[in-house]
């Protein structure tokens, strides 16, 4: 463990630059003075790195000092190979990047390494998106690719789902998400989310700017996917589920089902599931059948039995309204 350590930090220092010990503890998780001891066995082993004391000081390489990529894990070399998606890299232009670095990485590595990566990449696949997601365009996600890496300013116009649907927009591109196949670009000032999808023309500017110093894109979307279920989910249902109607339910709902899901004499459970509207639960609660009883709220159970009475004329025993009949009285449609 301790080898692995050492080359963290000397990798951590040749890839970031100058780092504090607080800043290396909280990257290898371990404490202050398990960095200083690594650092002196670094020295001791002929590492040229130096430490400046103070406020702006830390830890950093001699100018010009590299070290090759060695010491990979079996799981590591894997993970590299597992982690390139062809893909989304083919949309930001870089699946011949990917495959060349895929290439070089592949003839660095030892004989048995090399043959558990390949195992790796031909018995493992990813497919980002889900099954009924249609491939969507993303004709400008090249060039909100390109404001992000030189932090250059993007005119856009943007269609946005409410009135007025089409705007103009000056966006400081703080960097690219993919989420469920879908791209966003993360964008001040702000930040804002945007679908890349939805620009509908995109100019990159001469004009720079800087990132704010404490943004962190990963910590970002997590707060942001965090208050993006806060917000959808605004009330709750009592229900009572039939044996077997669990397994239909997902993601919010079954995690809740998990929570407060009480087992009762018949067989069904009692639970408090959370709702985004009562237009969206009804849909969800139809769509279960028989298999649920909602209990409440009360706006939601009169929409269901109001439903339920129009579908039961509607599909009432006998020929549909419109349709002919044959002489025997049978329906023909």
């Amino acid at each position: 463990m301790k080898s692995s350590r050492l080359l963290s930090v000397l990798l951590l220092l040749q890839t970031r630059g100058r780092m504090t010990a607080a800043q290396l503890a909280r990257e290898l998780e371990v404490s202050v003075r398990t960095v200083y001891r690594d650092v002196e066995a670094l020295h001791a082993a002929g590492v040229p790195l130096y430490g400046d004391a103070g406020h702006a000081g830390g830890y950093q390489l001699l100018a010009g000092y590299r070290t090759r990529l060695t010491g990979l894990s079996a799981g590591e070399a894997e993970a590299l190979f597992l982690s390139g998606i062809p893909g989304p890299a083919a949309e930001l232009g870089l699946g011949a990047a990917l495959a060349g670095a895929q290439l070089k990485l592949r003839a660095a590595l030892p004989p048995e390494l090399r043959a558990q990566a390949d195992r790796m990449r031909s018995r493992f696949h990813l497919d980002a998106p889900g099954w009924y997601a249609e491939d969507e365009e993303v004709p400008h996600l090249p060039a909100v690719a390109d404001a992000v890496w030189r932090s250059r300013v993007l005119d856009v116009r943007y269609r946005r789902w409410k009135a007025p649907t089409d705007v103009d927009r000056r966006l400081e591109p703080y960097g690219l998400v993919l989420k469920a196949g879908r791209w966003y670009v993360v964008a001040g000032p702000g930040p804002y989310t945007y679908r890349v999808d939805q620009i509908l023309e995109a100019t990159v500017l001469d004009e720079e700017f800087e990132p704010p110093g404490d943004f962190d894109l990963a910590a970002h979307w997590q707060r942001h996917q965090a208050d993006f279920h806060a917000r959808l989910h605004r009330g709750e249902a009592l229900v009572r589920l039939a044996p077997g109607a669990a397994a239909r339910l997902t993601g919010a709902a079954a995690r809740a089902l998990a929570a407060t899901g009480t087992p009762e004499p018949d067989g069904w459970t009692r639970a408090v599931l959370p709702i985004e509207s009562l237009d969206h639960a009804q849909g969800v609660f139809l769509a279960l059948g028989t298999a649920v009883d909602v209990l409440g709220p009360p706006e939601l159970r009169a929409r269901l039995a109001e439903t339920s009475r129009i579908l039961a004329q509607r599909y009432a025993v006998g020929p549909a309204p419109d349709a002919a009949t044959n002489q025997d009285g049978s329906a023909r449609y």
